[in-house]
């Protein structure tokens, strides 16, 4: 009996088995790569190179309410380790008691025990240990969730600024085109006093896509108000004015390294979180397995008296006390049954959250990827469309003056230009957030 109880309860002291291998196709077949180095290995300060994100970026990490919660969760956990690793010790308690009796015209009886007493739970099966075990990954799941909270506000910070850069330069773009458009409609408006052949309704067009153009303006300065405003939220702080630097002279790397898919079983912070919050499972289901075994205690006391159970001693004399107890459950309302089931079923759903949680990463890679790879093609057209609209525009105005050509193909080639002059600012920005996915999904974001 003794050698089948010991068999059996070794399997509540096994050890996590940590997951070592990871699909090489995770990221996609077109992007499986044998290169062990990663975009994450780079610091975030190597990657945002640019003086006044790095500042945002520094204030964001000590003043963000959200990062400031998850060290306190880290911090929380810490204790809880705390208290589990002082469970392998005695639980000891003082004591102090005195009486005084008198009966009749007999003396005052005077009476005193001070004492000491200790408790201590033999851990034979394990329900110390794997208590232990698991507030240690609890422990590791929230330094996790603070790295993975951190890497979140890095990348937000980023996103808003390099958001605020795009606002800026198609507003840019778009004063420089409101200036080009007031001289086409003074342009106009000299060539109908001169009869050449311009009619009031040429010039009112050209009128109103002036004032639609100024109400696109409008629009670009509420977004960047309300851009700065959230970054100001990032960071704690009132609504302020974001210093900046210019789109245009932002850098980043020509090509992108991905590295191997096992390697974000240790970059990324989200995954390595599941893989704890499994392994707190596992050991929970270990705890309740160990349920089912004995429990022994351990327990003494000592004591200093002048009361020996009725005649009063004097001088007075130690009281020593050991006891020694096991207890077996056998039927405990069926909740060990219960929990064991529980235990289970949560480290089922832990197994799947964790699976999960790599097929994410990996469709998140990917995406950045064709994201980055889109951009980068669709940036390198649009310049060339911008190219050559400047010259369709300047030869159009050109006609116009000199020719009888009409005034619509002037505002057709002039909204074109505008558009394509947009899409360039946007193509660089969706160039340098696919970059920014990409470092958050494989789990960069470190200093």
């Amino acid at each position: 009996m003794t050698i089948a109880i010991f068999t059996t309860s070794c399997s509540v002291y096994r050890k996590f088995p940590q997951e070592k291998e990871v699909d090489k196709d995770l990221f996609g077949k077109e992007y499986v790569s044998t290169d062990t180095t990663t975009l994450a290995s780079l610091s975030w300060r190597e990657l945002f190179t640019d003086m006044h994100l790095q500042s945002l970026i520094d204030s964001a990490l000590v003043r963000n309410t959200d990062l400031r919660s998850a060290y306190l969760r880290v911090t929380q956990a810490e204790a809880t380790l705390q208290n589990t690793c002082l469970s392998y010790l005695p639980a000891v308690g003082l004591s102090a008691d005195g009486t005084v009796s008198k009966l009749g015209s007999m003396p005052a009886s005077k009476t005193y025990l001070l004492g000491a007493s200790a408790n201590w739970e033999v851990d034979i099966f394990g329900r110390v240990t794997n208590a232990k075990r698991g507030a240690r990954e609890a422990l590791e799941s929230s330094k996790a969730y603070q790295q993975a909270v951190q890497t979140s506000v890095v990348a937000s910070v980023a996103t808003g600024y390099y958001t605020l850069l795009m606002l800026d330069e198609q507003l840019r773009i778009n004063k420089a085109t409101l200036t080009n458009w007031e001289k086409s409609v003074r342009v106009l408006e000299s060539l109908k006093r001169g009869g050449g052949g311009i009619t009031d309704a040429a010039v009112l067009q050209a009128k109103a896509n002036y004032m639609a153009l100024e109400s696109a303006v409008l629009s670009i300065e509420k977004s960047i108000s309300e851009t700065e405003n959230m970054i100001c939220a990032l960071l704690a702080m009132s609504p302020t004015t974001i210093e900046r630097g210019q789109l245009a002279n932002q850098h980043f790397p020509d090509s992108l390294s991905v590295g191997l898919p096992v390697q974000l079983l240790a970059n990324r912070p989200d995954v390595r979180m599941a893989e704890h919050q499994l392994a707190q499972a596992f050991y929970a289901t270990n705890a309740a397995r160990a349920a089912f075994y004995p429990s022994i205690n351990l327990g003494g006391s000592i004591g200093w008296t002048n009361d020996g159970g009725g005649v009063e001693l004097n001088p007075a004399q130690w009281l020593l006390n050991a006891i020694g107890s096991l207890t077996q459950p056998l039927f405990n309302k069926g909740a060990n049954i219960a929990n064991l089931k529980i235990a289970k079923a949560e480290q089922e759903v832990a197994t799947l959250s964790f699976q999960q949680s790599l097929l994410n990463a990996g469709t998140e890679v990917n995406d950045a990827l064709n994201a980055w790879q889109t951009a980068r093609k669709k940036l390198n057209i649009d310049n060339g469309q911008v190219v050559t609209l400047k010259e369709a525009v300047r030869k159009t105005e050109l006609l116009m003056r000199h020719s009888s050509t009409n005034y619509l193909e002037v505002l057709t080639a002039q909204q074109t230009l505008l558009g394509a002059e947009q899409s360039v600012a946007q193509d660089r920005f969706d160039e340098i957030q696919s970059v920014i996915t990409l470092y958050h999904a494989l789990g960069g974001g470190a200093e």
